[in-house]
């Protein structure tokens, strides 16, 4: 199935992005009550694992997708993205009392803006490769500059060296995670990719809580309040919109329009939420200038040699009309320099 055009995409991305601001509320206020952090992040994986087992059984696209995995033949590194979320989770849960709310995002978004444009340069997400241009690197600082702005006022820890560089890495990781699960989706379909994406990453969540004894101790007693078990769905659209953006817009792009996203949805709820702050200005000009970001990353110069699709047609977002400039916005793609491989795919 060809990927939506560009505008739509990232739109759906944003949208994940205002998901993953609610999952985030959600999972820290289960893992606060149930008196163990890593305890939120396996609620919220096993939930969206039990989806993707109902999904297997009433969604054609996921089973026929999972068959055309198997015929695609992929490297097995392919199949790996799950582990980027992960680890974002897992870090997220120690790095932020360290650091702070603040640091962190800051580190994770630098980290994934870093991520995205490599994994852009080299051609690892499905669309191709993408040039390293001056608009796409401007676009990744603004982006990581409307962060910065946008976490005014938050709390501040210590500038522990190693954990900044952990939250660093793990903003990487999720980068690589939009782009290999984007490549899943090329080869089988985006509902396969985010299946891929939960099988890979629940057990290792499981591995990380047993091993910091999140299963030992005195019974938990769960709390009442089923949005508190959200996190699960919230995670699969997520995922789902991270599938959808990196097959039309690449990795950077959709990396932005996400943190847009989480920006958008934390401003409505802080006004929205019973004893919440309410707006808060820094985060609304963050919001605003991270879409700036999104923006200006999309714009670069004419290329003549338009990436092949997954299905060996050129997309129609990389044409250049007959004037002979590419559209305001668009993405310009830069082909592999390798032939594409036994699946149709662009081989890295």
């Amino acid at each position: 199935m060809r990927p939506p055009p560009v505008a739509v995409a990232l739109t759906l991305v944003t949208l994940g992005g205002a998901a993953s601001a609610a999952q985030g509320v959600v999972n820290a206020e289960l893992g606060q009550r149930v008196g163990n952090a890593t305890l939120g992040a396996v609620v919220n994986n096993l939930g969206g694992t039990l989806l993707i087992m109902v999904g297997l059984l009433v969604l054609p696209s996921m089973r026929s997708g999972l068959a055309a995995l198997r015929r695609a033949r992929l490297p097995w590194w392919s199949y790996l993205g799950g582990l980027g979320g992960a680890a974002i989770v897992v870090l997220g849960a120690y790095a932020v009392p360290v650091l702070g709310v603040a640091v962190f995002t800051i580190a994770q978004v630098a980290g994934g803006s870093l991520g995205g444009l490599a994994s852009d340069r080299s051609g690892l997400a499905p669309v191709g490769r993408l040039p390293l241009t001056t608009p796409r690197i401007a676009g990744a600082l603004l982006g990581v500059a409307a962060v910065a702005l946008a976490q005014t006022g938050q709390p501040v820890g210590d500038l522990a060296v190693g954990v900044l560089l952990l939250a660093v890495a793990g903003g990487v990781g999720v980068a690589l995670q939009a782009a290999l699960n984007g490549r899943i989706s090329a080869a089988g379909s985006a509902a396969a990719g985010v299946a891929v994406n939960f099988f890979v990453s629940t057990p290792v969540v499981l591995l990380v809580a047993a091993l910091a004894g999140a299963f030992t101790g005195p019974p938990v007693v769960w709390p009442d309040g089923w949005h508190l078990y959200a996190g699960g769905l919230l995670g699969v659209v997520i995922v789902a919109s991270l599938v959808v953006g990196v097959r039309a817009a690449g990795v950077l792009r959709t990396g932005l329009a996400l943190v847009a996203g989480q920006l958008g949805g934390a401003l409505l709820l802080d006004v929205l939420l019973p004893g919440g702050p309410g707006a808060r200005l820094p985060v609304l000009a963050g919001a605003l200038l991270t879409l700036l970001a999104v923006l200006v990353a999309g714009r670069g110069p004419r290329s003549s040699t338009p990436a092949t699709s997954t299905t060996g047609v050129t997309p129609a977002a990389s044409v250049i009309p007959a004037s002979g400039t590419a559209p305001a916005g668009a993405d310009v793609r830069v082909a592999s320099d390798e032939p594409p491989g036994p699946d149709g795919k662009l081989v890295p």
